[in-house]
């Protein structure tokens, strides 16, 4: 059991479990993605499909603070080891961290996850809590994002979030893979490339959301 504390207490232990966690919440934005998509279907397809999740909702729960957890984690690991790394010798962080072949996206980790943690936990604030506590008998729930992001400050924020969060995973996908020990030279530009595909197709897909919605409360005919 020491072995296994130091082991997860060690660099290599912490770049595992940010490698581990991070494929889960991308699955988890794959699968959060597909669903949010359904609201292009009109109000009753996508209310039809809440209903469905809602008549499961014990498992949801169990889901939920599972993922709550996974993404706690890998945001406490994240910011120890940027910690560790910055306290263990500043002056060669900083300049590491302005290398040439360093890339905006990995630069820009820790601003962009922080930024991800603060959406989250407004998102919760704003739509979960809604959905879960504030719709006192009513089963609109696709009318609760309309009139959400018919405000512009929520849709434009929204929508630069989405930017950031495309950013986060660009690099998180093929940092996971080189953390788990799969580095090849012939490999690690396909894995770099498929993280890009995934990245873009995340932020667009969640950005075209708060763009729909905010188009069709002024000029759109929804």
């Amino acid at each position: 059991m020491n072995r296994l504390n130091q082991f997860f207490n060690s660099s290599i232990g912490k770049k595992l479990v940010m490698a581990i966690t991070g494929i889960f919440l991308i699955l988890f934005l794959v699968f959060h993605l597909i669903n949010n998509l359904m609201l292009f279907g009109g109000p009753e397809f996508f209310n039809e499909n809440v209903a469905r999740l809602d008549s499961i909702k014990p498992l949801i729960r169990v889901m939920e603070i599972i993922l709550a957890l996974i993404f706690i984690y890998h945001t406490y690991t994240g910011l120890k080891l940027w910690w560790e790394n910055k306290k263990a010798n500043p002056e060669k962080y900083a300049v590491n961290a302005n290398k040439e072949n360093s890339t905006i996206y990995s630069r820009t980790m820790t601003i962009t996850g922080s930024l991800i943690f603060i959406f989250l936990v407004i998102h919760l604030y704003t739509i979960w809590v809604k959905y879960n506590f504030g719709m006192e008998g009513s089963e609109d729930y696709f009318e609760v994002i309309k009139i959400h992001f018919a405000n512009p400050i929520w849709a434009a924020f929204y929508f630069i979030i989405m930017i950031f969060i495309g950013f986060h995973i660009n690099h998180a996908f093929q940092s996971s893979f080189q953390s788990l020990g799969w580095s090849h030279k012939k490999y690690t530009p396909i894995v770099k490339k498929i993280g890009t595909v995934i990245a873009i197709i995340l932020a667009v897909g969640f950005a075209s959301i708060p763009v729909y919605f905010f188009y069709i409360s002024f000029g759109g005919q929804g």
